[in-house]
């Protein structure tokens, strides 16, 4: 309920305001940004003020500039750094409007919500095939790390490009090694669930924190095949593999 202009400037502000922390106390700071879609919305009504003429979608012509000009300031200096964690709004979930695409050009890493995973009362609901990151490399995180999470998107993918046939064969119409790999998706599907410390009071489940190795290790022993004779319901709501009877 803000005028566009204070909308365009309160994150250059707060930007600013991180940026003293690492230029001049020399810290490493985070900043968070809820919901970047805002600034691009009030750049586009700034833009219909000064009487532009609109972009794509009625966007100002100047979106990626100004976008570039927020998002190339957060970074790294021999004094300390900057981090960012953004909300991103994406219009009807169409990845393909503007402002969602001038964002993603500057983002290390995505996490993509989706509704047809909090639907199946998955949560936190993440898609682990749209979502991204550039950092998942061996020589960053690791050949084991790297492998298994590649492994875990390459069956997902599979099970979902098995799900027409299912749907309209049934499951027993595939093969076995087909019907092991659906086994497996809808396990690591369950298993990527996980009791959150913020939801304690609306689940009465307590929330549960579990270490990236002991994640990488779960996932591999399902991959792996050590699961196959326990139920996937098993891998819903747990932390680590040990947890899993």
């Amino acid at each position: 309920n803000e005028p566009p202009g204070s909308r365009l400037r309160v994150p250059l502000t707060g930007l600013t305001m991180a940026e003293y922390f690492r230029d001049e106390e020399g810290q490493d700071g985070l900043l968070f940004i809820d919901n970047i879609f805002r600034f691009a919305q009030a750049g586009s009504e700034v833009s219909a003020l000064l009487g532009r003429i609109p972009s794509a979608v009625g966007y100002q012509p100047t979106l990626s500039s100004e976008m570039g000009a927020l998002q190339e300031r957060i970074t790294s200096t021999k004094k300390g750094s900057i981090t960012s964690v953004q909300a991103v709004y994406v219009p009807a979930d169409d990845y393909t409007d503007p402002a969602p695409v001038a964002t993603f050009a500057h983002l290390d890493s995505t996490i993509v919500l989706d509704r047809a995973i909090s639907e199946q009362g998955i949560y936190p609901a993440v898609d682990p095939l749209a979502s991204t990151s550039r950092i998942l490399t061996p020589e960053i995180v690791g050949d084991d790390h790297y492998h298994t999470a590649r492994g875990v998107q390459k069956v997902l993918q599979r099970y979902k490009d098995l799900q027409d046939i299912i749907a309209i064969l049934g499951i027993e119409e595939l093969s076995d090694e087909d019907k092991q790999i659906v086994s497996r998706a809808r396990k690591i599907q369950r298993f990527l669930s996980q009791p959150m410390f913020v939801a304690e009071a609306f689940t009465s489940k307590e929330g549960k924190y579990v270490s990236r190795e002991d994640t990488v290790k779960g996932f591999k022993e399902i991959l792996e095949g050590k699961h196959d004779n326990k139920s996937e319901q098993s891998f819903y709501m747990v932390g680590s593999i040990d947890e899993v009877k």
